[in-house]
């Protein structure tokens, strides 16, 4: 994979455009559900507020022009998939109350409703909290429906208030007034970084509550939940197939609690400690990442020099030039302007926050993170930057744009509604800052989450737990040795709340089993929706190339017998691509992550 298509990879869930895969649908054709085809000539749709919206074609789906309904009504949409928006109530305690939109899409399944060999939707969830999983199934359904079979519909959705479900989430007028708020740069010492984030929590409480209608309380984990129960229903099914990752693991042990009679497969992968997400703690989270940057230096040791651009002869030396590097930055940042046009400033906080980024896909990001840390130890930032720095932002010529894109403002709403109310105390936010910097050297890319919710608008906190239940069928829990910030600790504490839960080990690095290529884990995984079967307590699956600085083998070749040598089968030759697409695609970073580039 180049630079740029790296790059690309890296930034694309938070872009205006939509990056998508394709599949030959030839025997959708013969599904009898109801499909419509929506007029890509009327521009012109309303928004949320009535406002008018010149909803180009080719930017995006006019999702506006898709009546909500409670039986879901299917348009043809983005080629060969199929979307619909299913009407749920904003309020479940007023279900005749106002009404909420929730943006679903679908790759179908290879057999129509009526035939014995549909096995129904299965629900995906991303993580965030705030992520779309309307722009997951356009990304990657393919690889997805590959992995877990043609019986079943991959169904992504945009969780209320989030992206394209309306009504969305949103504190400011304007796209370029949340540009400007979150590109503010806080001072330089930690005292008036902490201090600087503490007051700017406060301001962003207070235009949340400035530009609430009665939405703002009911966006939270428990009524998506319910949500997602209500597609299960839309679909003729009392019972939930889920995947869901990182917070999407939240999600389903959150549906598992409230709904445990109503489950017929759940995988949560990547698990967080769903106690610690809604005790707005985010304390547990980085308890394995320095475990994933050993990684980084081990494998960049055991590779060499022609594979690792920053190598050294034991992983630390690899640590020690590392630190040399921060020491410097610390001292005199580097000013970076590129012959391309790139341009920036990378000091200690900016490196860090790279690194960082990199811990989630090392498979794709340790390369070029090594040749940029080549680079910078010789005086040049440019190939870091143009692989980490987001675009600059642009304004558009018309304001409704980015009307329907995830937003931070989506992420802050959930995980501020969910969790415990925060200590409006500045010292409090100083003491918690120093708590989550013995748990882990990586709080400086963490505390801002716990920080966003101080001066949060009070709202009533619907669901508390506990995570226990004896499901109707057992879940499926996967977990990373090293994931940077869903440890794989939190699985098993997750999994013991559930009757017959087993954890899938996965002996890699990197956030959810994706991230890494390991057929092993897919083919559990499909086992487990296929027919149920759950792999026996204590299975450690491996990735095919354990580091991630070797080449991964791509498609089968007769004349390369790589893939045999591996264990890997012709027949498995469509598993692996998908395997291989999966890795390579992966999970991104959240939003708060995303907007850490921007130097908040």
């Amino acid at each position: 994979m180049s630079a740029l298509a790296f790059k690309l990879l890296l930034i694309s869930t938070f872009s205006a455009a939509f990056l998508w895969v394709s599949w030959n649908t030839g025997v959708a054709s013969q599904d009898k559900r109801r499909i419509n085809r929506p007029n890509y000539g009327e521009q012109v749709q309303k928004s949320d507020n009535g406002s008018s919206i010149d909803m180009a074609p080719d930017l995006d789906f006019p999702w506006l022009s898709i009546p909500p309904s409670v039986n879901l009504v299917w348009h043809l949409c983005y080629g060969t998939f199929q979307c619909a928006r299913l009407e749920v109530p904003l309020n479940y305690s007023e279900p005749r109350g106002r009404q909420a939109a929730i943006a679903l899409i679908r790759k179908p399944a290879l057999f129509s409703e009526g035939s014995r060999f549909y096995k129904g939707p299965v629900l995906i969830n991303p993580g965030g909290p705030g992520g779309s999983g309307v722009d997951v199934v356009l990304r990657l359904g393919n690889a997805i429906s590959t992995i877990l079979g043609p019986r079943f519909d991959i169904v992504g959705f945009d969780p209320r208030g989030i992206s394209r479900s309306t009504p969305r989430s949103n504190f400011f007028g304007s796209d370029l007034e949340r540009e400007l708020f979150y590109t503010q740069i806080p001072g330089s010492t930690d005292h008036e970084n902490v201090a600087y984030t503490w007051a700017r929590a406060q301001l962003l409480g207070g235009l949340a509550a400035r530009h609430d209608d009665g939405r703002l309380a009911h966006f939270n984990t428990a009524n998506t939940a319910t949500d997602m129960l209500m597609i299960a229903n839309a679909h003729g099914r009392k019972k939930l197939q889920y995947w869901g990752f990182s917070y999407g693991s939240v999600l389903g042990a959150t549906f598992a609690a409230m709904y445990p009679d109503n489950i017929e497969r759940m995988v949560i992968d990547g698990v967080m400690d769903s106690e610690d997400y809604y005790a707005t703690g985010w304390l547990t989270n980085l308890v394995d990442t320095e475990k994933s940057l050993d990684h980084f230096f081990e494998s960049c040791a055991e590779a060499g020099p022609s594979r690792c651009a920053f190598h050294a002869p034991e992983p630390s030396d690899i640590k020690k030039n590392l630190t040399s590097l921060y020491e410097r930055l610390r001292k005199e940042p580097l000013p970076v302007l590129t012959r391309s046009g790139i341009y920036g400033i990378v000091d200690y906080g900016v490196l860090r926050k790279y690194i960082f980024l990199s811990l989630y896909s090392p498979y794709n990001s340790f390369p070029f993170l090594a040749q940029g840390l080549k680079d910078l130890a010789a005086g040049d930032g440019g190939s870091l930057l143009s692989i980490f720095q987001p675009p600059p932002y642009k304004c558009s010529c018309n304001p409704h744009e980015r009307d329907l894109i995830a937003v931070l403002d989506g992420q802050t709403t959930l995980a501020c509604n969910d969790g415990d109310e925060v200590s409006s105390s500045l010292d409090d936010l100083k003491d918690y800052r120093q708590k989550l910097s013995n748990v882990s050297d990586w709080a400086d890319a963490w505390w801002q989450i716990h920080a966003s919710c101080i001066g949060w608008p009070k709202v009533e906190k619907r669901f508390r737990g506990p995570f226990v239940g004896n499901t109707s069928h057992p879940i499926l829990v996967v977990g990373n040795t090293a994931d940077p910030v869903t440890p794989l600790q939190s699985a098993k504490k997750m999994a013991e709340g559930f009757r017959g839960a087993v954890v899938l080990t996965q002996d890699s690095p990197g956030h959810c089993s994706v991230n890494a290529p390991s057929i092993c884990t897919q083919r559990y995984i499909r086992q487990y929706f296929q027919d149920g079967t759950l792999p026996s307590p204590g299975t450690v699956c491996e990735p095919i190339v354990k580091n991630p600085f070797y080449k991964v083998p791509g498609r089968f070749d007769a004349e390369d017998q790589t893939l045999l040598q591996l264990g890997i089968e012709p027949q498995d030759e469509e598993l692996w691509n998908a395997v291989l697409e999966m890795s390579d695609s992966g999970l991104r970073p959240s939003l708060s992550e995303f907007y850490l580039l921007r130097g908040v």
